[in-house]
This record gives structure tokens, sequence and C-alpha cells, in this order.
């Protein structure tokens, strides 16, 4: 079963589980994880689902696309060159990467 983990940034850790593909954004908002706002609904347009991946997983993700690049530029936490990403933009479970773990930033808006 695909799974998505969200590390806090005071180190609580939530695991999602999901029953089929999901973006890392929309897992979060259905299941209440604090830190992921998703303002936009899911459109590259806000950068409230900001999240840094783990080094590990890093390999297995999709290009950034130009919409998504150019919002990582104003997130409201300090960008990670490697491994800030928008969560709205990264499908698990059905497109070859099955477990994803993120870390939430201290701050999106």
């Amino acid at each position: 079963m695909p799974t998505i983990t969200y590390h806090q940034p005071g180190g609580d850790t939530q695991v999602i589980e999901l029953e089929k593909p999901d973006r890392i954004m929309q897992a979060a908002l259905k299941n209440s994880v604090p830190g992921i706002v998703g303002e936009c609904g899911g459109q590259a347009m806000c950068a409230t689902c900001h999240v840094y991946v783990r080094e590990e997983y890093l390999d297995a993700l999709p290009e950034i696309g130009d919409d998504e690049e150019e919002m990582l530029e104003v997130t409201a936490s300090e960008r990670d060159e490697r491994r800030s990403r928008l969560g709205c933009q990264i499908e698990v479970g059905g497109s070859g990467l099955e477990a994803i773990e993120v870390d939430v930033p201290e701050e999106q808006v």
C-alpha cells in the first residue's frame, strides 16, 4: 500500500496509507496533516504545500515544471535548492513512487 510520511518541525510524524494514488498535498488535507495549507487547491499557484523531500526519494521524483519552479521562489520558509518541492505536484502510488517521506516546513504563509 502506498504511503506518505510527514515529519513535522517539532518531531511528530504522521504516516498516511493511501487506498489509491494521491498527491502529497491532497493526502495531507484529507488527513488533517498540520502545516500543509493548499490554498490554491493544487494548481501550483500558492506554494502553501511546500515540503522538503527526504534525500532517499529525490531520484524517483518527476522533473520540476516551470510553474512549480516559479512558486518555489516565493515559499514562506527558506527554499532548499535540492529538496524543496510543492506537494501538489508529486503523486504517490501508481506512478512508480510507492512511498515518500517529507519534512513539513516551519511556515507556509
